[in-house]
């Protein structure tokens, strides 16, 4: 089960690439890789940002709409990255420095990967057939964006390091120095939510990076239309 897993995200990961990206993605110009600019990274990231907020919202849309039809749903939720503290809108994000702009956003990445994958195989193992299929795919769907964003991110980092425009201890540089998704949460706090719960929250992070990362390519390549 585990082997027909990874190939399928694989294939997800690589049907994502070729949507967004239309050469491999590298930083210090190995062979056969197309070097882009910090303007083309920051444009393929907010590309898959945006498209990880419109699936995760179409999923909660149609979550809300199948089981919950006439249900008046507005409650107060506590997400699992309540402690990462956030800029509540643009006005605020503008008034963080680049590094801390930067590591909010790595936070809110990096606090989603274990919550998404958990998600695909509660959803996967779900009893209720006709919403299983189409919510299992689109699960799987964003945990594979979220992977190729992280990886984005990552590649955005270090070039704006090389180039002197972020400090050198901002993010991550290895797959060793990453921070797991469980230290921005206990197994508590997961189990006490459901999947309704965990996609209220994830839509409002995916819409929050996807913010802060056209932000943070505003205050690090000003454009007119900024």
């Amino acid at each position: 089960m585990e082997k027909v897993l990874f190939a399928v995200l694989t294939l997800v990961y690589l049907e994502l690439s070729m949507r967004v990206v239309s050469a491999p993605i590298c930083s210090y110009g190995q062979a056969g890789c197309h070097v882009p600019s910090l303007a083309d990274l920051f444009e393929r990231v907010i590309q898959q940002s945006s498209r990880m907020h419109s699936v995760s919202s179409d999923l909660h849309s149609e979550f809300e709409q199948y089981f919950f039809p006439r249900k008046n749903l507005i409650r107060k939720r506590k997400c699992h990255t309540y402690d990462i503290l956030t800029p509540e809108d643009k006005e605020n994000a503008q008034k963080l420095g680049r590094e801390q702009l930067t590591e909010v956003i790595v936070r809110l990445l990096q606090a989603w990967g274990e919550p998404l994958s958990e998600l695909y195989q509660s959803m996967s193992q779900d009893q209720n057939q006709d919403f299983n299929l189409y919510s299992s795919n689109k699960a799987l769907e964003i945990s594979g964006i979220l992977h190729e964003l992280k990886d984005g991110v990552t590649i955005i980092t270090e070039k704006m390091k090389l180039l002197g425009v972020l400090s050198n201890t901002v993010g991550y540089n290895s797959p060793e120095s990453l921070v797991p998704s469980s230290a921005f949460y206990t197994q508590a706090d997961l189990d006490s939510m459901d999947h309704h719960d965990l996609l209220y929250c994830f839509r409002r992070d995916s819409n929050k990076a996807k913010n802060y990362l056209r932000v943070l390519k505003c205050t690090t390549l000003p454009e007119p239309d900024c």
